[in-house]
């Protein structure tokens, strides 16, 4: 069984890191994959950076199936914005923000472009969720949360908050 990683948690600066270029696809890439993939689902996400595990790397699992059997690997992920007007609204959740929800407007159409754990590259244009997750999870690899897009008042209670809740613990 791959192994579970921890997950950092807001207002973590390590978070705020840029991810680097994977360059060498290798076996550990494979592992660490595997790896990311296995947190998300003990986690219950759709969606993980490896900037969300302490790995500075760029990388993103994702799978957006009701079963959990579909899952996807994102290496050195970029989009381009074809259409600034054709919004996708969601409530987005972060694992790296638990307990906290917000609608959050993204551009619904981008045209992607990534690399397979092998070094392939891939290029696609996904709409709807699919579309949402890749930008949440770029986002994390550029050192951006949800969290940037609500007013600074807001974000503040929420980074109150979840102190406030990890003391207890």
């Amino acid at each position: 069984m791959p192994e579970k990683l921890k997950i950092l948690i807001f207002p973590d600066p390590r978070l705020r890191k840029v991810a680097k270029k994977v360059t060498k696809f290798d076996k550990s890439l494979k592992k660490l994959a595997d790896a990311m993939l296995h947190t998300m689902y003990d986690a219950n996400g759709i969606g993980l950076a490896a900037t969300q595990v302490d790995r500075h790397l760029r990388l993103i699992v994702m799978d957006l199936s009701e079963n959990k059997d579909d899952p996807r690997v994102f290496i050195n992920p970029t989009y381009k914005i074809l259409d600034n007007h054709s919004l996708y609204e969601f409530e987005e959740g972060c694992l790296s923000i638990p307990g906290f929800n917000e609608l959050i407007s993204r551009p619904d159409k981008i045209d992607l472009k990534w690399q397979d754990l092998d070094g392939n590259e891939h290029n696609d244009k996904p709409e709807g969720l699919l579309t949402v997750c890749i930008q949440h999870e770029i986002d994390h690899l550029e050192g951006k949360l949800m969290v940037d897009y609500i007013s600074s008042l807001k974000r503040d209670r929420i980074r109150k908050k979840i102190i406030r809740d990890f003391k207890r613990k």
